[in-house]
């Protein structure tokens, strides 16, 4: 039997594509009399046009492009998990691709996602992460996003204009670090974060900041940069535990990091937060479960890929958009982190 497509339908009916088109997807008025019969012909042939049809009739194939760098951290399926809820609402489907932080995988999905005709663009780390791009990556997004629309989240690449939504990481490193001021601690480390990393050279640029702010003594051999691993966390811990005189407090660059790092201080006899205090970065799901609880600073992973889906369809429509939208993170404070031993917490007020 032959399959009825949206043109049988058009010439049964004696109107154009077009009308077919607008009575299928509700987009324009059509005569009461004349969307009556195509709806009669509709059920007749119990008529679905696929996809690729739809794609052709409105121009659109329905299908956001997704790049994250790494989808074992927890982190990226969250926010992706916050872009899926929010396309759900208009109908988006995604083509999730996992680049495993390889540049030349990133360059291969763009490509794809054009071929595809996706409708826009979510890109996450690897390139617009970098602190130093090199300009042939930084160009061939720039080209990308000329011609599909495209929000990078959570990076970004100097000297373009290119949208982004991001969370003030720098924000939320200050928040981290006060809360341990507050609690007694003078004496704090860094650990964790690849230095060639805007998100290391945001955070570390914000420590220093808020330790100056207050008064306090940055001491560079607590400065220990390295990467984003639990195996990183455990490394620089136990750097920290060698050295004659170490940190009371310590933030991590992320949580994997400072659950790395609680493991490393357990497993040489201190006890967290008695011994010493650590805070995280993220709140991943692993953060509430891990004993002790841990101390972070939440991103809101959830609510930054609903409002990556919601600023890239505004670019869809043509709707202005401001190039940077900005949201602010949250200090969750749980088990890892307490008053400096043998002092009161300090007020806040």
């Amino acid at each position: 039997m032959k399959q009825v497509t949206i043109y049988d339908i058009a010439k049964e009916a004696k109107v154009s594509v077009a009308t077919v088109s607008r009575v299928l997807n509700d987009t324009a008025p059509v005569k009461g009399s004349t969307r009556a019969k195509i709806e009669e012909l509709i059920q007749k042939y119990n008529f679905q046009p696929n996809a690729m049809a739809r794609s052709l009739l409105k121009k659109e194939t329905g299908i956001i492009g997704v790049i994250v760098p790494d989808l074992t951290n927890p982190f990226f399926p969250e926010v992706f998990a916050g872009a899926e809820e929010e396309a759900q609402q208009s109908g988006h489907t995604f083509l999730l691709s996992n680049s495993i932080g390889d540049y030349a995988k990133e360059s291969e999905y763009l490509s794809i996602m054009r071929e595809k005709r996706v409708d826009g663009v979510i890109f996450l780390g690897g390139r617009i992460n970098l602190k130093n791009c090199d300009e042939h990556l930084v160009q061939e997004l720039v080209q990308h996003a000329s011609v599909i629309p495209t929000v990078l989240v959570n990076g970004g690449l100097r000297n373009t204009n290119l949208i982004r939504v991001a969370t003030d990481e720098s924000v939320g490193t200050a928040l981290a670090v006060r809360h341990l001021i507050e609690l007694g601690h003078t004496e704090i480390g860094f650990i964790g974060g690849e230095s060639h990393m805007t998100t290391t050279s945001i955070k570390l640029r914000a420590f220093r900041k808020t330790m100056k702010d207050e008064g306090l003594e940055i001491r560079d051999n607590w400065l220990l940069p390295d990467s984003f691993s639990i195996d990183s966390g455990k490394r620089q811990m136990l750097k920290l535990l060698e050295m004659e005189e170490r940190p009371t407090a310590v933030f991590c660059v992320n949580d994997y990091t400072a659950i790395g790092a609680i493991k490393a201080a357990t497993e040489a006899g201190l006890t967290i937060p008695t011994d010493m205090s650590i805070v995280g970065f993220d709140d991943i799901p692993l953060a509430h479960h891990f004993i002790p609880e841990l101390t972070t600073v939440s991103q809101q992973a959830h609510e930054l890929g609903r409002m990556a889906v919601q600023v890239l369809k505004a670019i869809m429509k043509k709707e202005k958009v401001k190039q940077l939208t900005s949201l602010a993170p949250q200090l969750i404070v749980r088990q890892s982190t307490g008053a400096r031993s043998g002092q009161k917490k300090v007020s806040s007020n």
